[in-house]
């Protein structure tokens, strides 16, 4: 049993209070998850926007951030700057000169497999730094992970005073695999792509290993990490993420709801059998989902949403 939050919004005056509202979500949903939890965040990027990537870093331990940077510019040639989030976390920006401005404009391009910029990054930290976990990259998208109690963590990173458009957020109670913060959720295998999971899949080894044949490589043993990558080599082939998802729905077995979402879409999509709970309201300011109602009770405006369940494999996509 596992508990998954999402807000997307529509009204720009929200934003400052994203980090705030995903936070009282994510608290909301703690009996239901009180393992670990996780988080990932969409901001626009004043000065550059849609240009410079940026890459959530995460050690269990003591680690030198400054040298580090300066280590993987060395191996890269990127130059970067940290957003230092904690002692165990930061942000490496590479600069817009430094990366690949192919998908620049388009949204959802990036959304697939690295481009040469990032695959040189990723590949740098795995050989300098191979006590560091990359939870996610993107133009937009900032992840946090950590094990403990959701509003433990949240107050750790600074959550509540984060503002950004979109966020979603996922608390774990582990069923398959171990109490770490990467076999925590959300799994980002792709830029800007972030996925959250509540259920569990019977045949993901066997996917596993059918993506293991094709070159794509899982960072854990969680099962969820499986549809996450499963959707992202969809994309990469040039599916949209409503394709990636019905993939899910074709080729992976068990009970599920998934939110997943790019730097301009947000997705709900649950299992033939809709066991898992999963509960969306909307109103003209936002686009809210979560395991029980009750996480949504706070939200502004609430009352006056729309609030339904989506049916059985139905796929609900919202975009900028």
């Amino acid at each position: 049993m596992c508990g998954i939050v999402g807000l997307h919004l529509k009204n720009p005056g929200l934003q400052p209070r994203l980090g705030e509202l995903l936070t009282q979500m994510l608290e909301a949903m703690t009996t239901r998850g009180p393992d670990s939890a996780g988080i990932a965040v969409y901001a626009d990027r004043l000065g550059q926007p849609g240009q410079e990537l940026r890459y959530s870093l995460r050690s269990d331990e003591a680690i030198d951030w400054d040298l580090l940077a300066k280590r993987i510019a060395a191996e890269t040639g990127q130059c970067l700057r940290i957003e230092p989030l904690g002692s165990d976390s930061a942000v490496f920006v590479s600069s817009p000169a430094e990366t690949s401005t192919a998908e620049a404009g388009t949204g959802e391009a990036s959304t697939g497999e690295a481009s040469t910029g990032e695959a040189s990054f990723l590949a740098a930290v795995r050989r300098v730094a191979p006590q560091v976990t990359v939870p996610g990259f993107g133009r937009s998208m900032v992840v946090v992970k950590d094990v403990g109690a959701p509003a433990a963590i949240c107050a750790r990173y600074g959550i509540p005073g984060w503002g950004g458009y979109q966020g979603i957020g996922h608390t774990r109670m582990a069923t398959e695999s171990a109490v770490t913060t990467a076999h925590s959720h959300p799994f980002a295998p792709a830029a800007d792509l972030a996925l959250v999971h509540n259920g569990s899949f019977s045949n993901y080894a066997t996917i596993r290993g059918r993506l293991a044949r094709q070159g794509i490589r899982c960072d854990t043993d969680n099962d969820s990490e499986v549809a996450a990558r499963l959707v992202a080599s969809r994309m990469a082939e040039g599916a949209d993420l409503e394709e990636g998802l019905r993939t899910v729905l074709k080729e992976m077995d068990g009970f599920f709801t998934l939110l997943v979402t790019t730097r301009t879409q947000f997705a709900v999509i649950r299992d033939s059998f809709a066991c898992k709970p999963a509960v969306i309201a909307e109103t003209p300011d936002y686009v809210a989902m979560a395991s029980e109602y009750h996480a949504l009770a706070g939200l502004p405006g609430i009352t006056g949403a729309r609030v339904f369940e989506p049916m059985p494999e139905e796929i609900h996509v919202w975009s900028r």
